[in-house]
């Protein structure tokens, strides 16, 4: 199986990073398209896949194609290879706000679709991606994407009316836990504590607290009270937290992420 790329940013080059460290497709079965020859030699050294400028000759070689580019250029790339894609090729999308509809109205033609959502912790391994698929991908076609995906995400199949969710909840939700970080750093530094002491206390304790979240099946709010000792230091700083509004601040934030990527 042949796999394309056409853009090969950070993203794209974290998927392909995660496919092949995994092991679930070889180096030599992956052929990526960027924009300047500059980028391709860089990709080459990097990546050990086959690299080129040419948009069009990525097309004609896969059997699945990602498209990685960012969402403005879209409409431009698919005018370029729109004609030359083949009925049997699975188009795997990683941009928001681009609905399965969408799709059928640029190609002209409905072709086999999947959408996909991935966030950028693709880049160590610890990606979440949401997925869904139109009625031309058969069943074993999107396990078969899934599988791929699985060497740098989790990858979770949602109806399609959910995935601007999965932006506003795992997309761009990143940045909203690196700020949280970065405030807990600062803080600790404030405290008497070394910056880089700081980063690693604040983000190993994320770490731990998503793990027991996705490994105990306890409710959030359950293991929240359970670091919470009666008259202890933790509910007042939990007291705090809610005096200030973190939980209206971080619910409002997503709606409003929610809402962009609607409406792009």
């Amino acid at each position: 199986m042949k796999i394309g790329f056409i853009g090969c940013g950070n993203m794209g080059k974290a998927m392909i990073h995660g496919m092949i460290d995994s092991g679930k497709c070889a180096a030599s079965d992956i052929t990526a398209s960027v924009k300047t020859e500059k980028s391709a030699e860089e990709c080459r050294n990097d990546l050990g896949i086959n690299v080129t400028t040419d948009n069009i000759s990525v097309v004609r070689s896969a059997d699945v194609l990602f498209l990685a580019v960012k969402p403005q250029f879209f409409e431009e790339v698919i005018g370029q290879i729109k004609d030359e894609i083949a009925d049997n090729v699975i188009i795997v999308s990683i941009a928001p706000g681009k609905a399965l509809s969408w799709f059928d109205e640029k190609f002209k033609r409905e072709l086999k679709v999947i959408r996909t959502m991935p966030n950028t912790p693709a880049m160590v391994g610890e990606g979440m991606m949401g997925v869904c698929a139109n009625t031309k991908v058969s069943d074993d076609e999107l396990k078969m994407v899934e599988d791929l995906c699985s060497g740098f995400s989790k990858t979770e199949v949602v109806d399609e009316k959910l995935m601007d969710v999965v932006t506003a909840v795992s997309g761009s939700s990143p940045a909203y836990v690196f700020m949280f970080i970065e405030a807990m750093a600062d803080a600790a530094v404030a405290g008497g504590m070394p910056r880089q002491k700081a980063y690693t206390f604040a983000a190993q304790a994320v770490l731990g607290s998503a793990k027991m979240v996705l490994e105990t099946g306890m409710h959030p709010g359950e293991l929240k009270d359970m670091v919470c000792s009666p008259a202890g230091t933790t509910i007042q700083a939990v007291r705090v937290l809610e005096e200030k509004g973190m939980r209206s601040a971080v619910f409002e934030a997503m709606m409003k992420c929610l809402d962009i990527s609607r409406k792009m």
